[in-house]
């Protein structure tokens, strides 16, 4: 199965959408910059997918060609690998009615209900893309129904059933022919799904994404969330039905503010640049424990750099841009390989040497994964003449596997796993590292908003909030990450 960290948008409009479409998926590009997609539909399904960058997939064509009021849109990166441009979302199928569908997020039962999908229901899935599991469960439930007209009440039942089967972190935004737009988020709702309107004609208009960003660009307001557990059915006469399906502890995932979503988003109505100052608020306290002798406070952009500037006022520290990143290399954490994400580093990064020669720098950055970019990193500033080098991360350490879409699958993968500070320092070549406390990050988010009860923290603290991810599920999930390792290795030789 595929499990990814993806961007998604839906607009039901009134006049060609694809545009607008196309604004919002550039808007979430960060997300996920290994592949994108999109379908529109005007009575006909019409559907662009490909691999890159979106400004690179889709043509002045497509433009012309991607016509309707309704489209959905998707970005989306991959565990290992390039992955397929036909694996890219949306996805659909033709039964009953014609639905689209994009998601975010990770099915962790994907075989046990690939199998009964097969073998009970007889549907035959394309691809490794998890969302073909929730589409299908979807469509399925939809079809045994026996319906001609779309309701609300068959939509709720359908995606109950969903919360049901489907065990895992989603938020999902679909459309059925001449039925209506559909978005729903998991009962824990670990990833972010917010829905806006825009009175732009006769009726209005909606949008469903990912980020709150990408409803500011194309002009949507009135931005609220889409709650954990909750479905939204937006029919054909525009009208709104909302209702709330389960009652489980909110429990958003942590590593949205810390690093994937944008500084200018609202997650859970939470601003991401609140949050990372915050969080530099926080990191300060806790270096000036430590009585180091530093010279400059330098971020490792773009993520760091809010919380670097807070460091650096509040311990009334000279701040430096001495890493200058070149913006047309993509994110190295979540480029699909470990060669890919060392060797881009030189290519991402140039260190200003005047700046660093001689100095005692204090690096910032939003985590430490596997170690390679850090160290990387670090190396080069050494080279540049500095005479210690310390390391800030203003998340705490990563140790366990997640289970909910971020590539971070195998304990393996981190470095901190059963390993002190000190041997986390000499991994990657820095005199100290200083961590970022769980409980300070769950702090910086739930000053921007108390009403969060719990977070998802599992690849800090191992802590699963769906309750059901146990030893066994996590052993099945590392052998298929090694045996696709092992797949992709031998393609490329």
């Amino acid at each position: 199965m595929s499990l990814v960290m993806c961007g998604i948008i839906g607009i039901f409009g009134n006049d060609d959408v694809f545009k607008d479409l196309y604004q919002g998926l550039l808007s979430i590009q960060h997300r996920g910059q290994d592949s994108a997609g999109a379908i529109t539909y005007d009575g006909h399904f019409h559907t662009k997918k490909g691999n890159g960058l979106v400004r690179d997939i889709f043509t002045l064509d497509n433009f012309m060609r991607l016509r309707g009021n309704v489209g959905i849109g998707h970005t989306r990166y991959p565990t290992i690998g390039g992955g397929r441009g036909e694996d890219a979302q949306p996805f659909f199928v033709n039964s009953p009615f014609g639905i689209i569908m994009a998601h975010n997020g990770n099915v962790i039962n994907y075989a046990e209900l690939n199998k009964t999908l097969l073998e009970q229901y007889h549907r035959h899935l394309s691809s490794d893309n998890d969302v073909e599991i929730i589409l299908n469960v979807f469509a399925q439930e939809l079809s045994v129904q026996n319906i001609n007209h779309i309701e609300p009440e068959n939509i709720f039942r359908a995606v109950q059933k969903v919360f049901k089967q489907v065990k895992g972190s989603y938020s999902v935004v679909a459309y059925i022919a001449r039925g209506g737009m559909v978005a729903f988020r998991d009962p824990y709702g670990i990833k972010p799904l917010v829905y806006g309107k825009r009175e732009d004609g006769i009726l209005p208009s909606f949008a469903i994404a990912s980020e709150s960003v990408s409803l500011n660009i194309t002009n949507f307001s009135d931005i609220k969330n889409i709650e954990a557990g909750q479905v939204l059915f937006i029919d054909e006469e525009r009208q709104l039905h909302k209702r709330q399906l389960a009652a489980c502890p909110h429990s958003p995932c942590l590593f949205e503010w810390v690093y994937f979503a944008r500084p200018d988003s609202y997650i859970d109505n939470v601003n991401v640049y609140d949050c990372r100052v915050n969080l530099g608020r926080f990191l300060a306290k806790e270096i000036r424990k430590y009585n180091l002798d530093i010279d400059v406070v330098v971020p490792v952009p773009d993520s760091a750099r809010d919380a670097a500037i807070e460091i650096a006022r509040f311990l009334n520290l000279k701040y430096r841009e001495a890493l200058v990143k070149n913006r047309y290399i993509g994110r190295t954490f979540i480029m699909p390989a470990d060669q890919d994400r060392t060797t881009s580093v030189r290519q991402k990064l140039n260190p200003i040497p005047s700046e660093l020669k001689g100095k005692n720098v204090l690096l910032i950055d939003d985590s430490i994964v596997r170690g390679n970019t850090s160290r990387a990193i670090i190396e080069m500033i050494r080279e540049c003449g500095a005479k210690k080098v310390y390391f800030g991360s203003y998340s705490p350490p990563l140790r366990f596997p997640c289970v909910y879409g971020i590539d971070m699958q195998t304990k393996g993968e981190f470095i901190a796993r059963n390993a002190t500070i000190d041997q986390i320092a000499k991994k990657i070549g820095a005199d100290k590292v200083i961590y970022q406390s769980l409980e300070s990050l769950k702090k910086a988010v739930q000053k921007g908003n108390k009403k969060i009860p719990q977070f998802c923290g599992a690849c800090f603290d191992g802590l699963y909030p769906t309750g059901d991810v146990t030893a066994d599920v996590l052993k099945s999930i590392e052998i298929d990450r090694k045996t696709i390792q092992k797949n992709q290795q031998e393609i490329e030789i």
